[in-house]
């Protein structure tokens, strides 16, 4: 592609670089010039225009994005994904349905390495998203690339694509609180329980409080046939043998990781029944509807998407979050 300053005997066919004010109107950027337009240009005045002119093996910005936008989605229903029409070099991806984001961050790297002008923004991997959010981004930024360029960069991107929305597996969850003194209602914890999973489609069965002890505790998740198992504690747990995991143990399932370099979140646990069903044990800040680290393990969990204690691990670089005021010590107390 040549851009800089083309004579106006020459501009026939090329693309507008700048908006051009005429007495009878306005060429806008980007406009391929036909003889009208050169017409107009030379009776206001003009002898030359900036423009970009199109060389062999060119591909405009819009067939271009296009075809980028496709490689990384090759199947768009699959991978719950719609996109967008090409425009100004721009395709938009949004989600079909609420979900989880997943993104192979080093396709999305090698894509955005091959050319300056081929470009994909993604949102962050594992993003939560509502139906109809915007997932990806590809622009080309100038107004057409060498198809050798876009060539590689569709190349780098595996058959499978690179980009997909988990949508929700689980579709009804459980949560079991604990009262240490008998007069917590869980009213707080239920709602706003409630909240979060109705964000996936999840149902939250009724409210369900049992005494701060391993016993009642281990028995009301054995009596749940829910999808998912929440827990939260009247008293924060604060060691992987403590009352709620002990209580996980004793229904028959398994504690597969306590604690997470997630602030606010840290005092999370998971793991699962005997028949594979996943179970999570709350940090006390789930009581309040500001993000915190329980929300990244049980959106992907409700998700499908597997969670290993190298994934809590790697959560800790971006895992400082935003306080929340309402807990009882704060970082800087």
């Amino acid at each position: 592609m040549r851009f800089g300053d083309i004579p106006l005997d020459a501009a026939q066919g090329a693309i507008l670089a700048h908006s051009v004010a005429l007495p009878d109107g306005r060429l806008r950027k980007g406009r391929p010039l036909d003889a009208d337009d050169i017409d107009r240009l030379r009776a206001a005045g003009h002898d030359s225009v900036t423009a970009a002119v199109l060389e062999a093996g060119d591909v405009a910005e819009d067939d271009a994005a296009a075809r980028l936008a496709r490689a990384l989605v090759p199947d768009p229903d699959a991978a719950g994904l719609a996109l967008g029409r090409a425009a100004t070099g721009r395709v938009n991806l949004h989600a079909t349905g609420a979900g989880v984001v997943e993104v192979d961050a080093a396709t999305i790297a090698a894509v955005n390495a091959v050319d300056p002008m081929i470009t994909v923004a993604t949102v962050q991997p594992h993003a939560r998203m509502a139906a109809r959010g915007m997932v990806a981004t590809v622009k080309i930024i100038s107004y057409a690339v060498p198809g050798a360029a876009l060539q590689a960069a569709c190349a780098a991107v595996p058959a499978a694509g690179a980009v997909r929305v988990r949508a929700p597996v689980l579709r009804r969850a459980a949560l079991i609180q604990t009262a240490v003194d008998g007069t917590e209602t869980g009213e707080k914890g239920d709602r706003v329980t409630r909240e979060r999973l109705d964000r996936l489609g999840v149902a939250l069965d009724r409210p369900c409080v049992v005494p701060h002890e391993t016993a009642p505790l281990a028995q009301a998740l054995t009596d749940s046939d829910a999808d998912l198992l929440l827990i939260l504690t009247g008293s924060a747990t604060s060691d992987a043998r403590d009352t709620a995991p002990e209580a996980v143990r004793q229904a028959g399932g398994t504690v597969a990781h306590f604690g997470m370099p997630v602030d606010p979140g840290n005092l999370l646990f998971f793991g699962a029944m005997a028949d594979g069903r996943p179970v999570i044990g709350l940090p006390g800040c789930a009581r309040s509807p500001a993000l915190n680290g329980a929300d990244w393990v049980i959106e992907r969990l409700i998700c499908g998407i597997p969670v290993t204690p190298a994934d809590i691990a790697a959560m800790g670089v971006g895992g400082l979050l935003k306080e929340i005021p309402q807990r009882g010590r704060l970082r800087e107390a």
